[in-house]
């Protein structure tokens, strides 16, 4: 609300300027500049409104790059035009004119130069103090810097529709140029990988939850000349802004730390959101196919962890309750072991092949009415 107010305010003062210089040139009975001059100010005041409305996403550095590389630049051009006024006295005398010019083109220069150096290291520029430095303060939580393997991956735009992550979001633009090739691969494969990135990427952008920048990665630590990979370069992005790296690349993973960048990793994430098992523990699972061992079966939950049962293999379709055993957690996943509740058959010492009692007519088993052993001196 405040800015639609400014912004009226600021054309009602550009119009009350113009009426009142038209004021001036009337009483002085000037025609031409009673019409050019408002005519100007309108001109040059609607430019500079018509820019701004433009312009919507603006950053604080970049105008403070400008201001201060302005008012430098004046101090500058003010002390070195005033050191060249005894030169260019003497070069031109009795011309104060060309004087003035000089001094004018020294501090255009001066202005110039400072703008132009603040504007491309707006990134490192810093209020130093002798022994204070104040640094950049990041509103929020850290950000948090995209790798191509996430993106292509897609499960970050589902967690970001639960609201899990309010900080921004930060894909480079070296990340989307990787992503485009890999979309524009001859192999179909990748092809259809890099579609589903882009389509991903098109998603988040259009979440109104979610704040989704474009990095250009220019940095002072990439501005080196040499070829660097796409991985190192989004490990010296991340440290240059302060961010973390979300990726599901185990290498990039320990890069990043050995180099003391935070990581966020989805596999591990998804790990830890699964289904906690302890040993002693009772669930339902439904067997769906023999395991590697003879006898086992294996199953799945909901979430995707794998169950793996003693003596489940005879269930093979079915839905049994089972005991955990142990737990074994891994870094592809989480494994759970159990074996069939045999609470539920009554039974405590199963037999090979899932019998809870010895088969009838057993050989050598004379109670069960099988024939009695041959007699050895017969």
């Amino acid at each position: 609300m405040l800015l639609p107010l400014l912004r009226i305010a600021y054309v009602a003062l550009l119009v009350g300027m113009a009426v009142v210089s038209v004021g001036f040139f009337v009483e002085a009975q000037d025609t031409t500049n009673m019409i050019v001059v408002p005519l100007a100010i309108l001109a040059v005041g609607s430019l500079v409104l018509v820019t701004d409305m433009r312009e919507k996403q603006k950053q604080i550095t970049t105008i403070s790059a400008v201001y201060f590389g302005l008012l430098l630049g004046l101090l500058l051009g003010y002390l070195f035009s005033q050191a060249l006024v005894p030169i260019l006295e003497t070069t031109f005398p009795q011309q104060t004119r060309m004087v003035l010019l000089g001094r004018v083109a020294l501090t255009v220069v001066c202005c110039y130069v400072t703008i132009s150096t603040f504007l491309q290291t707006k990134d490192e520029f810093r209020f130093i103090i002798p022994y204070v430095e104040f640094s950049k303060q990041v509103k929020g939580g850290r950000p948090l810097v995209l790798d191509t393997s996430v993106i292509i991956d897609g499960r970050i735009a589902d967690v970001c529709d639960t609201r899990l992550i309010d900080t921004t979001l930060i894909v480079p633009r070296f990340v989307l140029q990787e992503l485009q090739a890999v979309a524009d691969s001859s192999d179909k494969l990748k092809r259809n990988r890099g579609r589903r990135g882009l389509d991903v990427l098109k998603r988040l952008q259009s979440n109104p939850k979610l704040e989704l920048q474009m990095h250009d990665g220019n940095v002072a630590e990439l501005r080196t000349g040499e070829r660097i990979r796409v991985d190192e370069r989004l490990v010296i992005l991340a440290k240059a802004l302060n961010a973390r790296v979300v990726t599901n690349d185990f290498n990039l993973n320990k890069i990043a730390q050995l180099q003391g960048v935070d990581v966020i990793n989805l596999n591990e994430l998804a790990n830890a959101l699964k289904t906690v098992a302890l040993p002693g523990e009772f669930m339902p699972v439904k067997v769906v196919k023999a395991g590697d061992q003879i006898g086992q079966g294996v199953g799945y939950l909901d979430d995707g962890t794998m169950v793996v049962i003693e003596q489940g293999r005879p269930h093979i379709g079915q839905e049994v309750q089972i005991v955990v055993t142990s737990v074994l957690q891994t870094p592809a996943g989480r494994m759970i072991f159990g074996r069939p509740d045999q609470r539920l058959s009554g039974s405590h010492t199963p037999y090979p092949g899932g019998a809870s009692t010895p088969t009838p007519g057993a050989p050598g088993d004379s109670k069960m009415g099988g024939p009695p052993p041959a007699d050895p001196k017969k």
